[in-house]
């Protein structure tokens, strides 16, 4: 018995196009890897997306945020309790 049935999907071609040079460099049929993703989306109910290039806002930020550990500059140490963290709060 064949249950198989057919999904119109609209994205955009030059998406469309890159997924299939993908798939077909990895030698598995489009359509056979979009059934696996959603087959384990069923399963997990869950998406899970890949690494993108970062805006370049977050880039700036990030980079900032890294000069900052490796300088020490803008980190507070450890505390073992909320009156040593007011404490050292007050003294900066």
């Amino acid at each position: 018995m064949n249950t198989k049935t057919s999904i119109l999907i609209k994205m955009d071609k030059k998406v469309k196009v890159a997924a299939q040079k993908a798939a077909k460099e990895v030698g598995i049929p489009l359509s056979t890897i979009l059934g696996a993703y959603l087959r384990q989306f069923a399963r997990e109910q869950r998406v899970e997306f890949g690494p993108e290039k970062m805006a370049k806002k977050m880039e700036r930020e990030l980079a900032s945020i890294e000069r900052d550990l490796k300088t020490g500059k803008n980190i507070s140490p450890g505390f073992s309790s909320a009156k040593d963290a007011i404490a050292w709060l007050r003294s900066q």
